[in-house]
């Protein structure tokens, strides 16, 4: 019986635009894409109004060069996971479009860029809260949390609740109580947003031993915390209203996007008690609504009370 091989083409045959595009995908666009929506509303509100707009620009792209290191350098400590798992088996590293040595050092050289960018164009602070935030997604969760506590994804999220430090800091050079609260949402936010993402890949998570709770926990204790964490990411949004004075925009959001955050959560709750086929998806994708709607109501009150 013939035996299929997978074979790989080699990395040095792959032209530049295949390459360039594998170097974009090792950075996790999406990603990405999520920790810029926070950053910018946050500079509005840190600034009362639109900061200097290459202010905005150097921190956005400082800050796209933090995430994209991390999510590189991540690419690469568990390129072993991801050759195995069905969800990552189209990323840059298990096709063979880059070279382990080319992740590597494509890692090294977007994140000193992200610190010179910062420390040069925005502030030091901004910078060092950058690297910070890159030593703690690899060294903290990658490499220690992951693959060893299923409360991985609670303290692991902190490396991405950064950003918003990061976009007050840019304006501010300092840091206050409004974004504390602002980094408590989003860190209260990360697990019921990653939970029903781990319980629709258990098995790829189950079939490398990471223990995601969905793997080592039932369904329900998934759904349990999922509601209790939507809960807490609501209260905590809340609190924003009287520290940094949120208008009437920011307060209804708050109140009807978080309603539907913990509608949806509760939803999937009631699914996996009554055993009935659960869509955790559902909850996945209305949570980055959520977060979406939110910042926009943060970056958009503040301009409104500029024409009251």
């Amino acid at each position: 019986m013939d035996v299929a091989v997978e074979t790989r083409e080699p990395a040095e045959h792959i032209g530049l635009a295949r390459k360039s595009k594998a170097y974009f995908a090792l950075t996790k666009p999406r990603v990405i894409e999520l920790l810029l929506v926070t950053t910018a509303p946050v500079m509005i509100l840190a600034q009362g109004g639109i900061p200097n707009l290459w202010l905005v620009l150097w921190t956005l792209v400082g800050g796209a060069l933090s995430a994209g290191s991390a999510g590189a350098f991540n690419c690469y400590i568990d390129r072993d996971m991801d050759r195995v798992m069905k969800r990552t088996s189209k990323r840059p590293l298990v096709t063979g479009e880059l070279t382990d040595r080319e992740a590597f050092v494509f890692a090294w050289v977007i994140g000193a860029a992200s610190i010179a960018v910062l420390g040069l164009l925005v502030n030091w602070l901004a910078a060092a809260l950058s690297l910070v935030a890159i030593l703690f997604y690899v060294l903290v969760y990658t490499l220690v949390l992951k693959r060893r506590t299923p409360q991985n994804i609670v303290w692991g999220g902190a490396a991405g609740c950064m950003p918003v430090l990061i976009g007050w800091a840019a304006v501010t050079g300092s840091l206050s109580w409004t974004p504390v609260i602002l980094f408590g949402i989003v860190f209260l936010w990360t697990p019921p947003h990653y939970w029903p993402l781990s319980m629709r890949y258990r098995a790829d998570y189950a079939s490398v031993n990471v223990p995601m709770l969905a793997v080592v926990r039932g369904r329900t204790v998934v759904g349990l915390q999922v509601v209790l964490y939507a809960w807490a990411t609501v209260a905590c949004s809340l609190l924003l209203i009287p520290v940094a004075q949120m208008g009437i925009l920011y307060s209804v959001v708050a109140v009807l996007a978080g309603g539907w955050f913990v509608f949806e959560s509760h939803r999937l709750y009631a699914m996996a008690i009554r055993h009935d086929t659960v869509k955790p998806m559902r909850v996945f994708h209305s949570s980055i609504s959520y977060l979406t709607l939110l910042f926009l109501a943060v970056g958009i009150d503040p301009l409104l009370a500029l024409v009251r």
